[in-house]
């Protein structure tokens, strides 16, 4: 009688009414943190129109959401394990909310830098909240797979929508409306999700440990800038005090969960292969694409003359095959390995971007739409069934920290990738040499060479703007020849790392 009543509890479990109503609201969730995190890029030259913030500050606006988001998403992941995934997703969509009107209508750029801080911090709750809820929500080891795919796809599919959206506002609208467009995807996910979502949370948290708190936001921020720092401009005294603050921050962070008998961060989590492999192949993956795709929407706007919207229909490819291999990557990875998934999509990243080495200041479409489209495949491949990997790996009660150190790689590949692949970019790009009346200014972006030929003669303008294009699309070329290797390497990485690995593996722990 005892089996019986398990074997129903355990039917109803995996079957929960509702599940796949409840993933909607999650998909809102991701798609907006996603489109919101690329729809700056393409406001930024207005904003600084406005604005009119320094060099420093131009940065710190472009940089601080990134920052704050790698060092505080273990602690929001770990925070909706103690108080409840659904309650510290519908907190932070509500502050999400809010903090996107303040960065609409900042009117100075330290007022700009805070919002965009502020909005880290939402935004640090979101993602690991989502993804912690859908390993809560299906149990059904393939349901999950599907759910993950829908959920990877939605982000994918957001990063590709948000360019089209923001061109499409920019050029109708002022700068703020790229923000205002998160209010009423907010307020749906909030008035759905209190309907829909159900609770979980780990019934024996323990306390959430605030030294643990600072000493991962210190130790992420710290480190991220130093290398960012370190690649713009060199080694500093300054730069090298943040790195080893970072790293000792990180160092002590380590050690203290170690000793904790609930810690923030089960550490332990890395011993399983599949798990260190998952998250590895996501970091490698992010830091080989972020640098190129960051700079490939000035080389489609700047080089190849594309207005903004134009600009983001064009990156649409990559949305198109994401969302496609994110729906079916978790029956490939059954019916052939995990393994041959994700190293099979890392190398198709690898690959297009070794395409994307020949490009010129007039290559056709043709050449970067199939390279995109092969990007996006390849990604949607890997990030999906890496993401089920992770998830299946842990108890459903570290569900939020386990996703929170999947985001967290995500986070810090993008930064590192920005910072490395895009000093290759910059080094290559300032070394141009221009007609003779060139100003300063021209050497250091591209953007400035545009807005420095509008105020010189028709003759230098065209010579400044076809030398300046050209070193950009000599940068480019070379950091997508790295950013191959990389990918390349993460291929060959995780061929050995996930040997074995296999997603009905996930063993449900009570």
């Amino acid at each position: 009688m005892t089996r019986t009543l398990q074997s129903a509890q355990s039917t109803e479990a995996v079957k929960r009414p509702g599940r796949w109503l409840a993933l909607s609201v999650l998909v809102l969730a991701v798609l907006l943190v996603a489109v919101d995190a690329t729809v700056l890029g393409l406001a930024t030259p207005y904003i600084s129109e406005d604005l009119a913030p320094s060099g420093t500050q131009l940065l710190w606006i472009g940089d601080v959401y990134s920052f704050v988001i790698a060092g505080l998403l273990v602690s929001m992941g770990s925070l909706g394990d103690r108080i409840g995934r659904k309650r510290i997703l519908l907190i932070g969509a509500t502050a999400f909310g809010a903090i996107s009107v303040l960065n609409a209508y900042a009117h100075t750029p330290e007022l700009m830098i805070v919002a965009r801080a502020l909005l880290g911090v939402a935004g640090a709750t979101l993602m690991p909240a989502t993804l912690a809820l859908i390993r809560n929500l299906f149990h059904d080891p393939r349901e999950r797979s599907l759910a993950v795919g829908i959920w990877g796809a939605a982000a994918s599919a957001g990063a590709a929508v948000g360019p089209v959206v923001g061109g499409f506002l920019l050029e109708h609208f002022w700068w703020g409306s790229v923000f205002l467009i998160n209010l009423p995807v907010m307020a749906v996910l909030v008035v759905v999700g209190v309907k829909l979502l159900p609770e979980s949370r780990n019934p024996n948290p323990g306390p959430w440990d605030l030294l643990s708190v600072v000493l991962s936001l210190v130790g992420m921020v710290g480190v991220v800038y130093a290398v960012k720092e370190a690649a713009a401009h060199g080694f500093t005294w300054a730069t090298l005090a943040a790195g080893l603050l970072g790293a000792a921050a990180l160092h002590g962070f380590v050690r203290r969960q170690l000793t904790m008998p609930t810690p923030l961060l089960d550490m332990r989590l890395f011993r399983s292969r599949g798990f260190s492999g998952a998250v590895l192949a996501d970091l490698l993956t992010i830091l080989g694409l972020s640098g190129l795709v960051f700079f490939l929407s000035q080389y489609l706007q700047l080089v190849q003359g594309r207005r903004p919207f134009e600009a983001g229909l064009a990156e649409l490819p990559a949305a198109i095959g994401a969302v496609v291999a994110g729906l079916i990557a978790g029956r490939a990875a059954r019916r052939y390995s995990v393994r041959a998934v994700v190293s099979g999509g890392l190398a198709a990243v690898g690959l297009a971007l070794a395409a994307l080495t020949v490009i010129g200041q007039n290559t056709g479409y043709p050449l970067l739409g199939a390279a995109l489209l092969v990007v996006g495949v390849g990604a949607g491949l890997s990030f999906t069934v890496t993401a089920d990997v992770i998830l299946s790996s842990v108890p459903k009660e570290q569900a939020g920290a386990a996703s929170a150190v999947s985001e967290t790689a995500y986070e810090l590949g993008a930064a590192l990738g920005i910072a490395v692949l895009g000093s290759i970019v910059t080094g290559v790009y300032r070394d141009f040499t221009g007609p003779a009346g060139t100003p300063a200014a021209a050497h250091e972006s591209l953007g400035g060479a545009v807005e420095a030929a509008a105020h010189l003669p028709d003759r230098t303008a065209g010579a400044l703007l076809d030398a300046a294009r050209q070193a950009f699309v000599d940068g480019l070329t070379l950091a997508a020849g790295v950013g191959a290797a990389v990918l390349l390497a993460a291929a060959v990485a995780a061929w050995f790392l996930l040997r074995g690995q296999r997603l009905e593996g996930g063993v449900e722990h009570p």
